[in-house]
């Protein structure tokens, strides 16, 4: 089946921009079609982009083996990607920002029975049904504001079979159609159950979780949440070697609460993405970035947590270092569009919308592939046909509604879905 979409506004594209890392900015307009193109796609992919008159006489109405769908002069984007997410977790937290207000840190939160322990517990004690439903509504949230694509976390589990279990639901919802695909990642080294110390929650994690974990086979990649009073470096070190000998991809959170010298391990590691990096030294991130290590930044969380400092988006683009934006959705973030992600750094951190828009497209999608295999993030012939269609002629209100959803609608894996 082939559908032709005619009269799109201005298109970003991203064409030929994978090598990008900082600096998007430099030709603009080499990244953007004029108003006027248009886009045939067959199945799931993109084979043409031409201008619509061309199309026009191409694509005869009178054959009745494709469909032609007008996009009236709207502006067009690539479909987002939301390469950092905690997607599946039962119970609400809402009570701990009172504590916050208090005075209170994170880990005496956790101290008090706040925390990631409190969210284990409440999903712990969920059916995977429950679960499930949760799931699917979070990724149709996700869908609404311009997802097509996004990682997804285990991690409040903290055990053998609770892990496994995320992971199965996770692959389950990986299987529906109409919702974006899910890139797995195993993350139960996220903390260190009350039953356990971290040398034996880590010995527990080497010699069963993980074995379990790769002979089940629904992940794709492997995080730690290295910070001081969580998983020390020694001990990340050692779960993300095993894992990648399993052929789990290397994932980390770091340096979020202080500079806890995340980023030497990340470098070291040659992970693919070091996300947070809040506090990483200036050294590390030189470190970071010449061993291809990605900056995963997480706006949201500082947002969240009210603090006025944000990650040092304009220093990664004056220095073309490689750098993504995401939500990082959790208990204590409850976000799930990134579009409000990218008005954070446009209207908060005077970053250019081009540089942020690139930040959850094409260069998201170096470090979260499309299970398919194909090529995403942009629009171009051979990729995938996900982008999305606003809700104007300005490419540029993709990041300035932060109340409201920016997207029309979405073309994802070829299928048109109004919203």
């Amino acid at each position: 089946m082939r559908r032709v979409f005619l009269d799109a506004g201005p298109m970003v594209h991203f064409a030929n921009a994978t090598s990008l890392s900082g600096q998007v900015l430099q030709n603009a307009s080499e990244f953007i079609h004029d108003p006027g193109m248009g886009i045939v796609v067959e199945e799931d992919t993109i084979i043409q982009i031409s201008e619509s008159e061309i199309l026009k006489e191409e694509y005869d109405s009178s054959t009745q083996d494709f469909d032609v769908i007008s996009l009236g002069g709207s502006a067009i984007i690539p479909g987002l990607i939301d390469s950092h997410t905690h997607l599946l977790w039962e119970g609400d937290r809402s009570f701990e920002v009172s504590m916050k207000r208090n005075g209170l840190s994170y880990q005496e939160i956790a101290e008090r029975g706040g925390g990631i322990g409190y969210t284990v517990n409440q999903t712990n004690q969920a059916s995977a049904e429950q679960i499930y439903l949760t799931g699917k509504n979070r990724l149709k949230s996700s869908l609404l504001n311009g997802t097509t694509h996004l990682e997804a976390k285990s991690g409040y589990g903290l055990t053998t079979e609770a892990e496994c279990r995320l992971l199965a639901i996770m692959n389950n919802l990986n299987n529906e159609s109409e919702l974006p695909s899910i890139d797995l990642t195993w993350m139960g080294a996220h903390a260190i159950p009350k039953n356990h110390n971290l040398k034996s929650y880590v010995e527990e994690i080497l010699s069963e979780q993980l074995p379990s974990v790769l002979e089940q086979g629904y992940a794709k990649n492997a995080d730690v949440f290295c910070e001081p009073g969580w998983f020390d470096l020694e001990s990340t070190e050692d779960i993300l070697k095993s894992a990648s000998k399993g052929g789990l991809h290397k994932r980390l959170h770091i340096d979020e609460f202080e500079d806890g010298d995340g980023g030497k391990l990340a470098s070291d590691l040659e992970v693919v993405t070091a996300d947070h990096a809040y506090h990483t030294s200036e050294e590390n991130r030189i470190k970071m970035n010449d061993n291809n290590v990605n900056a995963g930044f997480l706006p949201g969380t500082p947002f969240s947590q009210g603090e006025k400092e944000f990650p040092p988006f304009q220093h990664y683009i004056n220095q073309n270092w490689k750098w993504t934006i995401a939500t990082d959705f959790n208990p204590n973030c409850q976000t799930l569009s990134l579009p409000f992600i990218g008005s954070l750094l446009v209207q908060r951190n005077h970053i250019h919308p081009l540089a942020a828009l690139a930040a959850c497209t094409v260069h998201a999608a170096d470090i979260s592939p499309h299970p398919s295999g194909k090529g995403h993030g942009t629009i171009e012939k051979g990729s995938l046909a996900n982008f999305n269609i606003l809700k104007n002629d300005n490419w540029e209100s993709w990041c300035l509604t932060p109340g409201h959803s920016p997207i029309a609608g979405t073309v994802l894996e070829g299928n048109m879905i109004i919203h």
